[in-house]
């Protein structure tokens, strides 16, 4: 059996497919560049659940239904923030997912995820929270209700393009666990919370974080090419480099890259970071001959992020904002199969007595 199950294929899927060799993802048959600079997030979220939740959906009912979601989840609010002030937030939004009804419709729960990422923010920095504005996109109101004030149009175009890249991605470990769940019948939201804390992990959701600490301290070292060859040689690996999904180079990655440099065209960060990537490649290419580990989704989701103004702790959680239509979509499909998922493992300890 191959080493975290690489190459075996467990389900059929209508929602994603992707060339490894050539770098490209498609979102139910379109490609993502067509996703994010066409489609928008909310028309991404039709595409991902048109004929999965029994209704015909339009981008302008994805973002009515969602804001409506939102509306809910704030009024529901109180149930569960007091339970969450002296807590980090991804262990935060995990009580509030943990609160969601099992009743809830899929709007309803991608709603509760985007009100409970901005409110917990907002307690961790001692202010009020800010309610939604149905009329508004998901990204756009995410980021009103994080700072209390209209989002840019620069801003908000290119959170909604993070959003778009970030909605689907195939059978990552948060889907499947997603897909496995659902299969067995449990609830929309209980899918999305074990899908969710599959996701705080630091090898999954909670990477884009891990890219700011590691800029900050190639930067702070005075010496790129010394801090590379130091941590390189030590054997340690470098965040926001290679995806498994995606060995020639990860499309997401290219598809942030415009929405980005048109956010903050002169910001010295961002500057930094693009010498920091051809540093890095170069000095993967010596210390990784074989080895594919071109920049992925992380880094520029990470500088996006940093440079809309969300605080790195809440990365996972905005992460986790936009992800959450992906894995209801993964769970309303695997719902339809009728088939719980029930795999085998091969038995390899002691000899049988």
């Amino acid at each position: 059996m191959p080493a975290g199950l690489d190459g075996v294929v467990v389900t059929d899927t209508a929602l994603s497919h992707s060339d490894p060799d050539a770098g490209r993802l498609w979102i139910c048959g379109r490609p993502l560049e067509e996703a994010v600079g066409v489609l928008g997030f909310e028309g991404t979220v039709a595409l991902l659940w048109q004929g999965l939740t029994g209704s015909v959906h339009t981008r302008d009912d994805i973002r009515h239904s969602l804001g409506t979601g939102r509306r809910h989840a704030f009024d529901r609010a109180g149930s569960w923030l007091g339970q969450t002030a002296a807590l980090p937030i991804a262990e935060a939004l995990r009580v509030c997912l943990a609160s969601i009804p099992d009743t809830c419709t899929a709007a309803e729960i991608t709603g509760a995820v985007s009100v409970g990422v901005a409110t917990i923010l907002r307690q961790t920095r001692g202010l009020p929270p800010v309610a939604p504005d149905p009329t508004l996109s998901a990204p756009a109101d995410l980021l009103r209700m994080i700072v209390d004030t209209p989002a840019s149009p620069p801003a908000e175009h290119a959170l909604d393009a993070y959003f778009t890249v970030a909605a689907e991605n195939g059978l990552s470990p948060s889907t499947f666990a997603a897909r496995v769940i659902a299969s067995t019948r449990a609830s929309l939201s209980s899918a999305v919370l074990g899908a969710y804390c599959a996701f705080t992990g630091p090898l999954h959701g909670a990477a884009p974080g891990l890219v700011l600490a590691m800029l900050d301290d190639a930067q702070a070292s005075g010496d790129v090419d010394g801090w590379l060859e130091h941590k390189l040689s030590a054997g340690e690996r470098l965040p926001g480099f290679g995806n498994r999904a995606f060995p020639s180079g990860d499309p997401r990655a290219k598809a942030l890259a415009k929405p980005l440099c048109g956010l903050a065209p002169d910001d010295t960060r961002i500057r930094f970071a693009a010498d920091f990537e051809r540093r890095a490649m170069v000095a993967l290419t010596r210390h990784r001959p074989g080895r594919r580990l071109h920049p992925n989704f992380e880094l520029n989701a990470a500088l996006l992020l940093e440079a809309c103004g969300i605080p790195r702790e809440a990365f996972t959680a905005v992460f986790a904002a936009a992800r959450v239509v992906g894995w209801l979509a993964h769970a309303f499909e695997q719902q339809q199969t009728g088939r719980m998922i029930r795999p085998r493992s091969r038995y390899v300890g002691p000899p049988l007595m």
